[in-house]
């Protein structure tokens, strides 16, 4: 049995313990899960420092590559931010507002579809002001996220948090604070993985599934990196489009 502790309002930790074993998959959405609802309930507030890696490694009983990945999708969502050398913290609400895209949006893979439609538009023209916008710093950034990406294939990971990093640095570096806002706002759901299982049903396995993203991922980077705007473009609406392609492959009454 695994035992996980929970933050006691006055009391301390509380531990409850799990009569199922988890799946790897599994555990990453938990942590995040877990640590939102300490945040909603007020168990964790507004600027509270959330515990150190170590310490959520033995509060949930997994790996430090597991506790990075959850941390990655909380930031995604705007719930905490890392500062450097200090630790993450709780940040504030965010605001409502009429606009919304939430995840009970995409229950079908045509509902992906129409998400990837609207990014082909828009980070197509931010890959193509990336290129001509960047600077040495973004550039760092972005081979950072295809590290951690490349690192994610080798221990199994389905590599979104790395993934949707990548994306953002692209967009942090069009000088252009709504695209990154933009893409905070939507998060991780961007990324069709965290909907739909697309690495494992790929016709070519996961691995080699993941090894084409990151090589699409790479051209992006390339094309920017060289300051190409629009071989930039057209590289980030051909890994897009690729994605759409293979999704609309995916569904069951897809024409083979």
């Amino acid at each position: 049995m695994l035992s996980v502790k929970t933050l006691g309002a006055e009391s301390g930790p509380v531990e409850a313990v799990l009569t199922r074993p988890r799946r790897p998959r599994g555990l990453v959405p938990e942590i995040v899960d877990t640590l939102a609802a300490d945040m909603r309930e007020g168990r964790l507030q507004t600027g509270d420092k959330l515990p150190t890696e170590s310490e959520l490694m033995g509060r949930f009983e997994v790996s430090r590559t597991v506790v990075r990945e959850a941390i990655s999708r909380l930031q995604a969502s705007g719930l905490v931010e890392t500062r450097h050398g200090i630790g993450t913290f709780v940040m504030a609400p965010q605001e409502q507002s009429n606009f919304r895209i939430a995840p009970e949006d995409f229950a079908t893979v045509a509902d992906v579809i129409s998400l990837l439609e609207l990014r082909i538009s828009l980070e197509s023209e931010a890959a193509s002001l990336a290129a001509q916008r960047r600077d040495d710093s973004h550039l760092h950034n972005m081979a950072s996220a295809l590290a951690a990406f490349e690192a994610s294939i080798a221990e199994s990971s389905d590599a979104v948090p790395s993934d949707f990093q990548f994306h953002m640095e692209v967009a942090r570096a069009t000088g252009n604070r709504h695209f990154a806002d933009l893409m905070t706002y939507l998060g991780t759901m961007i990324i069709p993985r965290t909907r739909i299982n697309t690495a494992s049903s790929a016709p070519e396995g996961r691995l080699a599934y993941l090894r084409r993203v990151h090589t699409e991922h790479q051209n992006i980077y390339n094309a920017i990196r060289q300051r190409d705007a629009d071989t930039a473009r057209t590289a980030m609406r051909t890994h897009l489009s690729n994605s759409r392609e293979r999704l609309r492959r995916a569904q069951p009454d897809s024409p083979t």
